[in-house]
């Protein structure tokens, strides 16, 4: 998929520390692109819309928590 024109916005609770930084790209036609800010040549998750809510609700549940 060519992300070329993801227009990524770096989520709220990252920080400029250093820390763990994330970077949502939601412009995109039935995609939303996720990367990790300090490696943006890296990697990218690609969720579907309906896919990203879900996961986003886990997240906010706790469902993750402990995973890692």
């Amino acid at each position: 998929m060519d992300l070329s024109v993801a227009v990524w916005q770096k989520s709220s609770r990252s920080s400029d520390n250093g820390g763990q930084c994330v970077e949502v790209a939601a412009n995109l036609m039935g995609v939303v692109a996720v990367r990790d800010s300090k490696d943006p040549d890296g990697p990218k998750l690609l969720f579907t819309p309906a896919g990203w809510r879900f996961f986003v609700g886990g997240v906010k549940a706790g469902d993750f928590d402990g995973l890692y």
